[in-house]
């Protein structure tokens, strides 16, 4: 083992380490490029060290000026604080920055400096370069002209696509990526965002004289497959000839499209000097693409080639750096004439490129008031809201959580009553029921506390039951690593069922399940709770939250966002009232120039 304190030696970034501000991995980068670039200012070591850590907490850059020495989230998910008298005299630190070999200066071209301060931000180079990249690219496609359809092709395509199977805003937010070669499909939960994403194809579709090349993506596997059976649904009612050729269609991951190429000096098969053949590519789940992600598909898009992002900026941001939907969304945007026109033309209310869905279609009305709620910073009318009572929504104050014992215990029996009948479907739709969240994964209030909880429940239920064995009819399983060869990705839920005496784990998708011997599962792990990012672009019957202590740094108005919406008609709030005040409160805050470049 390392010993820290003969390693580091005296000084500043000792003593701040010593604090739990900064991990070793913090440090010890830091250490490595002062020692390349002959830097001993400790002062400095500690700039660079603060944004290799910003950096692992999903920031692009470190803002120098709106740190809270206060509240530093540490590794076991705590706050920590620095003393006041170990942190550098801002104008003084920020000379020994701007003079400093290991830094550049202002916005000039790329060069050989791992640190470059722009006004009060501090990036990693390369962080800086891909910020640069998504807002270049951005710009340029924003101020690019595109030809849309006559306003005769506009209204024939509206009366075959539109009229009462949309709502208005799905309405505009079909009409918006016609002209408009970066558009956005923003709304939460239930919204109709695929919905409305059919019929943006199928009017891209009808308006070409050719049938564009359209390629649909996403973050990740488990959102690739989703995206895959939403899209199924959503083609039903077109018509049929466009359903058809749509239907064909299958999602990639975005680094499937791009073409990963491990030993390659681009990374990717395709880039700015091999770009993607397609006219039109969609990324589905875009709230959870990081900047680099989102620079490398930039890069590879032909110049006249549509983008459009669907997603929820209100949720939580990826685990990677950026917020780049988000800050896409809050920028404000040019407006395009001929969308305007074309929009007027078909009697809807002006928009620009980004395109907003309010209308929550699926969830329980108390479910969508409460996260309205959230989202407008009101803890007087969440409070007053799930404390009235209601079908959709309760809240177990002080951790009374002797329903939700009831709820769990009933939900597991009837699965593995389900599984050890062999009764595929059914375990499965238990499965979907009721999904245990948290926000942290350790801890009191983690994930693997409450697992164990539950199963200690029903344990008690099931007396006779040995929940000791690896694998047993009734399992809930998450996948925890992609496994293309199986078919399965990381985020993936299914349940261990015995059929003719031998035990297959069992995956929805969609109209069918897949079948996969838990023998080869690797990277696994009982379902019995999962925290609240892993639900992301999953939707359950009901859910219950508990919430952490209200000096949690994951207690977030994001993050209580995202687990509300993962509710269809019910949702349970397990925790004190301070605690939910403290989550209305507070934003996620993400350090970024990008909104402020775009």
């Amino acid at each position: 083992m390392i010993d820290l304190a003969v390693s580091l030696g005296p000084g500043l970034l000792r003593e701040v380490h010593a604090t739990g501000v900064l991990s070793w991995g913090d440090v010890h980068v830091a250490q490595k490029l002062a020692h390349l670039f002959s830097e001993s200012d400790q002062r400095v070591q500690l700039a660079l060290a603060l944004t290799v850590r910003a950096l692992r907490e999903g920031s692009t850059c470190l803002e120098l000026d709106q740190i809270d020495k206060a509240r530093f989230e540490t590794e076991d998910e705590s706050f920590t604080s620095l003393p006041a008298d170990l942190w550098p005299q801002p104008e003084a630190w920020l000379a020994a920055i701007q003079a400093s070999p290991l830094v550049s200066v202002g916005a000039e071209p790329p060069g050989e400096r791992p640190l470059r301060l722009v006004g009060a931000r501090l990036y990693l180079e390369r962080y800086w370069q891909e910020e640069s990249t998504v807002a270049t690219e951005l710009t340029a496609r924003r101020d690019a002209t595109v030809t849309g359809p006559t306003p005769a092709e506009l209204q024939a395509v509206a009366d075959e696509l539109l009229g009462d199977r949309v709502d208005p805003d799905q309405a505009v937010a079909t009409v918006v990526p016609l002209y408009c070669t970066v558009s956005v499909i923003a709304g939460g939960p239930g919204t109709g965002k695929t919905h409305t994403l059919a019929r943006v194809l199928a009017t891209l579709t009808r308006t070409r004289q050719r049938p564009p090349l359209i390629a649909l993506a996403a973050p990740t596997g488990k959102a690739a497959v989703r995206m895959d059976e939403a899209m199924a649904k959503a083609l039903t009612d077109l018509p049929e000839d466009l359903a058809t050729e749509l239907g064909a269609l299958r999602a990639s991951t975005i680094h499937r499209l791009l073409g990963w190429v491990p030993e390659s000096r681009n990374r990717f098969k395709h880039h700015r000097g091999n770009p993607l053949p397609h006219d039109v590519v969609v990324v589905d789940e875009a709230s959870m693409v990081s900047v680099t992600l989102m620079a490398r598909l930039l890069e590879a898009l032909r110049p006249t080639a549509r983008l459009v992002l669907v997603g929820d900026p209100n949720q939580l941001a990826p685990v990677e750096a950026g917020a780049v939907l988000a800050d896409i969304v809050d920028a404000p945007m040019r407006p395009v004439p001929a969308l305007v026109e074309g929009l007027a033309a078909l009697g809807l209310p002006s928009s620009g490129p980004v395109a907003r869905l309010s209308h929550n279609h699926r969830s329980d009305q108390t479910i969508a008031e409460l996260a309205a709620a959230v989202l407008a910073g009101d803890a007087a009318a969440v409070l007053a809201q799930v404390r009235a009572g209601s079908a959709g929504v309760s809240f177990a104050e002080n951790a009374d959580a002797t329903f939700l014992r009831e709820r769990v215990t009933k939900v597991g029996l009837a699965m593995i009553n389900a599984a050890q009948a062999g009764e595929v479907d059914a375990a499965l739709a238990q499965l979907e029921t009721h999904r245990l969240l948290c926000a942290h994964r350790h801890g009191p209030h983690g994930v693997s506390s409450w697992s164990r909880t539950v199963e200690g429940w029903l344990a008690a239920a099931l007396p006779e039951f040995d929940f000791t064995a690896q694998w047993y009819a009734g399992r809930p399983v998450l996948i925890t690593q992609n496994s293309p060869d199986l078919g399965l990705f990381n985020g993936d839920t299914g349940v261990v069922v015995e059929r003719d005496g031998q035990l297959r784990a069992y995956f929805a998708r969609g109209g069918h399940t897949q079948a996969v011997s838990p023998f080869l599962l690797e990277a696994v792990q009982t379902i019995h709770a999962m925290t609240v990012h892993k639900a992301q672009g999953s939707q359950f019957a009901e859910v219950s939250l508990i919430l952490p202590d209200p000096d949690s740094p994951l207690l977030t108005r994001e993050l209580l966002y995202t687990a509300i919406t993962r509710a269809e008609t019910k949702v349970n709030l397990i925790g004190s009232a301070e605690a939910l005040a403290q989550a209305v409160a507070t934003r996620a805050r993400r350090a970024s120039g990008l909104r402020e470049r775009l």
